[in-house]
């Protein structure tokens, strides 16, 4: 008697078929995505109401009716591209703020020139976030402002709120803000002062090079560049999935470069000595202690975050002197938080109920 005795195989041709169809499909669309630039990002209306240097900030223009009194200033990470929380119509976290009746602006950053070497943390901290403040209030003649901080855009925007603690935020939201930098071990490791001399690197090539940055990130998950090729190729007949990886795939690989004084600050300061959470950090020979911050903050995290692991951010909520505080852990990794599908059912429920009571 043969092996294949008592088994169906009238299954077989309709399976070969549908293979071939789907390599026939794979085939076609991957023609079409050579051919083809991806979708549009950060094509929420908006304008552009102050430049200065490295620095852009963003007004977007209204999409509801009624309009909370405090608008929000949102403060990206120097590293990234704003247009993460500006994805697609119907993925855009800025359309969605928009359309819950809040007032939006962005600060959002350039690649710093050779001539922009010299930038330091205080220019950030002390320059770029205050005069950004001064314009938003300006522009919409209101006093107080809400701050979102993304990533090290958080850290910005802690430190600029210990600093001006009298001053005008009046909410502050942190997605994914490291404050203890023992916590991001492969960063440290790959800063580790015996072997890592940040002075002859910044001395010799001016700005950070966005190909080094790159690099650091992809050791965090070696082989997560090939696995997500693979993935592309089985995929590549979905049109959804394809749009999707292609969106997520050019805001990960734009990297910008970071000027070469603050990245020796941020590399001596807060990776070697980690003063943010030791309490002993100064911007211009002024102290920025986080227990100085008193106004209502919102934290929120990821639990499979990579980049910046939970270890890294979770003492933040203790630390601040805030007595409205909340720490919200969140399904998904540091992107997935803020974009897409899980963003959209997860965090930006939350945000705008925590926020919309808080904006009055």
């Amino acid at each position: 008697m043969s092996a294949s005795a008592g088994l169906d195989l009238t299954w077989i041709p309709e399976r070969i078929q549908s293979e071939v169809q789907r390599a026939i499909q794979r085939s076609i669309k991957g023609v079409e995505y050579i051919a083809s630039s991806g979708p549009v990002l950060g094509s929420t209306p908006k304008d552009t109401i102050h430049v200065r240097g490295t620095m852009n900030l963003y007004h977007y223009r209204p999409m509801a009716d009624e309009i909370y009194r405090v608008p929000i200033l949102i403060v990206m990470a120097t590293t990234n591209r704003g247009y993460i929380l500006d994805m697609v119509p119907g993925q855009s976290f800025i359309e969605y703020l928009l359309r819950c009746g809040y007032d939006v602006y962005m600060l959002d950053w350039t690649p710093p020139k050779p001539e922009e070497k010299h930038l330091r943390m205080e220019d950030y901290v002390l320059g770029f976030i205050p005069d950004c403040i001064r314009h938003v209030q300006r522009d919409s003649g209101e006093t107080d402002v809400s701050v979102i901080g993304y990533c090290f855009g958080g850290v910005l925007s802690l430190l600029y709120g210990s600093i001006f603690n009298d001053g005008p935020m009046k909410n502050l939201i942190c997605f994914t803000t490291p404050i203890d930098f023992r916590g991001m071990q492969l960063f440290s490791n790959f800063a580790d002062r015996r072997y890592f001399d940040v002075d002859r690197l910044v001395d010799s090539v001016g700005n950070l090079p966005p190909e080094m940055i790159l690099s650091s990130f992809d050791m965090l998950r070696p082989a997560s560049h090939v696995t997500s090729k693979v993935q592309l190729w089985e995929n590549i007949w979905n049109d959804e999935y394809v749009k999707s990886y292609r969106m997520f795939d050019r805001w990960a690989t734009e990297i910008l470069p970071l000027a070469g004084e603050y990245f020796r600050t941020i590399t001596k300061d807060l990776m070697w000595d980690n003063k943010l959470y030791n309490d002993t950090m100064t911007v211009g020979g002024r102290a920025a202690d986080i227990s100085k911050i008193k106004v209502p903050i919102l934290h929120a995290v990821a639990e499979h975050d990579h980049i910046v692991p939970y270890d890294a951010a979770k003492h933040l909520i203790a630390k601040v002197g805030s007595s409205d505080k909340e720490e919200v852990m969140m399904k998904g990794g540091h992107v997935s938080l803020v974009a897409g599908p899980n963003a959209i059912k997860r965090l930006w429920p939350k945000l705008d109920n925590w926020l919309g009571k808080r904006s009055t």
